[in-house]
C-alpha cells in the first residue's frame, strides 16, 4: 500500500442512485469537506452526480435533489458508489445507463463502494479477479452472485489500489479517513477524525457485529489493557503484564482481546506502533532512531520493516511525503 496523493485539490463524486441511504452520501460529504492543508485550503472538492438528476428517493420519509448528472464523473480523481435499496433485490446487471456512467470514470480514477454498493462494482465487472468485501448480512448472496470475486467479509474495508470496498454503513467512514490517510497522512486525517468526532482507527472487522446464536458471556473486557498499552507503546509490552492488568491467564485474555478487537494482541500493538510512528515523523523532527525507540520498534531496521509492510513507504520516504520540503533521514531509512 502505497501514498496516493495528487497536486491540487481532488475531485471527489459520488454517484448516488435511487433510494440511497442519506447517511453514506452525508458522510462523504462532511469527512473530505473537512481535510484542510496547513494553510486551512480545503484538500477536496466533492459533488453528487445521478445517472438521471433531479430528485432522487431516499430509504427514508425525504428525498435527495441531486444537480449533476454522469458527466462529472469524467472529472473525477475518486469515484463513491453507495448502497441503495435496489442491491437488496434478486441479482440483475446493472442498467445499461449505469455502466455507461460507470463508464465515463477516467482511468487515474480510484472507485471506492460503500456497503452494497460493492454489487454494482461487480456486476460491472470491476473485482472480478479482486479481493472485496460488504456488508456481512449480504455476504453469501454476494459470493453466489459474483464467485469470480475473492469476497472477505470478515473486515471494514478492502484496499486493492484503484478499486476499493467497504462494508456497513460505519465502514464507509473508515474507508474514507482510510483514503484521506493515505493521500495526505495521519495527521489530516486525525483532524478530520477528530472534528467529525469519529474514530480515526477502528481495530477489527465485522466479526465483532455478526450477531451470535448464544452471546458469550461478559464479565470484563481488555479496555482497560489497551489504554495502558498506548501510554506506554514505548516499551516492551509483554502478553503476561497486559494480562495481568486484567486479571486474566494470558490463554482467556488473548482470547478476549480477539473477540473485541478481531486482533490478537501482537496485531494490534504492532497496528498501534505504525500509527504512533507516522504521527512522530508527520509532526516531529526526531531522527528516525528515535521515533523507532519512541513508538516502539525499539530499531530503525525494526521500524522500517513494520513501515514498507504496512505503507509500502519507508520512515525517510514517508517523512519527506507527509512532510513537505524536509529531506528526511536517508542515512537511517
Amino acid at each position: 500500500m502505497g501514498a496516493h496523493r495528487r497536486p491540487g485539490r481532488c475531485r471527489v463524486a459520488v454517484l448516488v442512485r435511487p433510494g440511497l441511504l442519506p447517511m453514506e452520501l452525508g458522510f462523504v460529504h462532511q469527512l473530505f469537506s473537512l481535510a484542510r492543508d496547513p494553510a486551512g485550503e480545503p484538500l477536496y472538492e466533492v459533488v453528487t452526480c445521478a445517472v438521471h438528476p433531479g430528485e432522487l428517493r431516499t430509504t427514508t420519509d425525504f428525498a435527495v435533489r441531486v444537480e449533476h448528472g454522469p458527466e462529472v464523473l469524467a472529472a473525477a480523481d475518486i469515484v463513491f458508489v453507495p448502497a441503495a435499496d435496489e442491491d437488496y433485490a434478486p441479482r440483475t446487471e446493472p442498467h445499461p445507463e449505469l455502466l455507461a456512467a460507470l463508464a465515463r470514470i477516467p482511468e487515474h480514477a480510484r472507485i471506492a463502494s460503500i456497503c452494497t454498493g460493492a454489487f454494482v462494482l461487480a456486476g460491472a465487472g470491476l473485482l472480478d479477479g479482486r479481493t472485496a468485501t460488504t456488508h456481512w448480512n449480504a455476504a453469501e448472496r454476494f459470493r453466489r452472485a459474483f464467485p469470480e470475486v475473492e469476497l472477505d467479509p470478515s473486515v471494514l474495508y478492502v484496499d486493492e489500489g484503484p478499486v476499493l470496498t467497504s462494508a456497513g454503513e460505519a465502514a464507509g467512514i473508515d474507508l474514507c479517513l482510510h483514503m484521506i490517510r493515505q493521500e495526505h497522512g495521519a495527521t489530516v486525517a486525525n483532524d478530520v477524525a477528530r472534528s467529525a468526532v469519529v474514530p480515526a482507527h477502528r481495530d477489527g472487522g465485522q466479526a465483532q457485529f455478526i450477531r451470535r446464536a448464544v452471546p458469550e458471556p461478559r464479565s470484563s473486557s481488555t479496555g482497560r489493557a489497551r489504554a495502558w498499552a498506548l501510554e506506554n507503546l514505548h516499551r516492551a509490552l509483554p502478553l503476561r503484564e497486559l494480562a495481568d492488568l486484567e486479571s486474566m491467564s494470558v490463554r482467556t485474555f488473548t482470547r478476549r482481546f480477539r473477540d473485541e478487537t478481531g486482533l490478537s494482541p501482537v496485531q494490534w500493538l504492532t497496528g498501534q506502533r505504525v500509527e504512533r510512528a507516522r504521527q512522530l515523523l508527520e509532526e516531529t523532527d526526531l531522527p528516525v532512531d528515535q521515533v523507532a525507540a519512541d513508538s516502539g520498534f525499539g530499531t530503525a531496521a525494526s521500524m522500517r520493516q513494520h513501515l514498507r509492510a504496512r505503507l509500502g513507504l519507508s520512515p525517510s520516504t514517508y517523512r519527506s511525503t507527509f512532510q513537505p520540503g524536509r529531506l528526511g533521514d536517508a542515512e537511517s531509512a
